[in-house]
């Protein structure tokens, strides 16, 4: 039983930790009287998000160094993309990250998308739920790393640092419906490159304009240069002044409420009988008059949705 699993999961043990994501991961249908029997956690999620190439897994590195000298404990899920052939993480985060993988107050683990279109793993809530019981100061989520469809992040963590690079400035307008609509922070990474100010100068812009629609919180713009340290002071910094900022509590009220639309949407799905619904698809085709609206009406009243 996952449930015996509770009391060492409570007292912080990883390898315990490890095996409840393993189950979870695998069957999440038998780990629900597990999650269930959890109390809440404190635990503060940051998701680190951006354009491939922005130096997410450097930048989580450099954080990592940065919170340890606080004496904070700390968990990282590194989302990374499928194998077409395991569906297993198809990177290693946990090798770039490799000065931190034998420190007792770091938790490392890297996740596989599954196909999830947004950037996270599909059980992203049940594992994010079992690290926070393990009574970690801080969740980093990083996520795949595919472009502006990663904004999944933003209704799972506390605070969203959207990572960009000087390179992206060229893109930034384009970027705005999607990634650029989500930071909490703007971080511009590798800052010691050319027209790096230019890229701090736009996204100030964008954050001012973005200020005059809700004056809770501004999203501050970082210039850092993960590989050497520099700026992370600044960075921990902004995520404890957007911690403490006035907004906050309605913005966790918001998350807990996305999360829960997203878990009953998930058990509904599980009941999902697709064979009789490819019976249904098949009688409407041969029959030459599929209408999507009232197959679905008929799926339903018959109980199989």
């Amino acid at each position: 039983m996952l449930t015996t699993q509770i009391p060492q999961l409570l007292q912080g043990d990883f390898r315990t930790l490890a095996r409840l994501i393993t189950a979870v991961e695998n069957t999440p249908e038998h780990a629900e009287s597990l999650l269930s029997g959890l109390p809440g956690g404190s635990t503060r999620i940051i998701g680190i998000t951006g354009p491939p190439g922005a130096g997410k897994s450097t930048l989580t590195d450099a954080l990592i160094t940065q919170l340890l000298a606080s004496n904070k404990k700390i968990a990282v899920l590194a989302v990374d993309p499928s194998s077409p052939f395991h569906r297993g993480a198809l990177l290693g985060d946990r090798i770039r990250m490799g000065a931190h993988f034998s420190d007792p107050r770091v938790f490392i683990r890297s996740l596989a998308t599954r196909g999830s279109f947004g950037g996270l793993h599909p059980e992203i809530i049940g594992i994010s739920t079992l690290v926070a019981s393990a009574g970690f100061d801080y969740l980093i989520i990083e996520t795949v790393g595919v472009g502006q469809s990663e904004v999944e992040i933003a209704s799972l963590a506390h605070t969203t640092v959207v990572v960009l690079v000087p390179e992206s400035g060229d893109d930034i307008q384009t970027m705005k419906a999607g990634l650029m609509e989500i930071a909490d922070i703007f971080l511009v990474n590798k800052a010691d490159h050319a027209s790096a100010d230019r890229l701090v100068s736009a996204l100030r812009h964008l954050a001012g304009k973005r200020a005059q629609k809700s004056r809770d919180w501004v999203p501050p713009v970082l210039k850092t240069v993960a590989t050497e340290q520099k700026g992370m002071a600044e960075l921990v910094k902004a995520l404890e002044d957007h911690q403490n900022s006035p907004g906050m509590e309605k913005k966790n009220a918001k998350l807990m409420v996305e999360k829960a639309i997203r878990l009953i949407s998930q058990r509904r799905m599980r009941d999902l009988d697709v064979s009789r619904l490819q019976q249904l698809v098949t009688q409407y085709m041969q029959a030459g008059n599929l209408n999507l609206y009232r197959l679905i009406r008929e799926f339903e009243e018959n109980g199989k949705l």
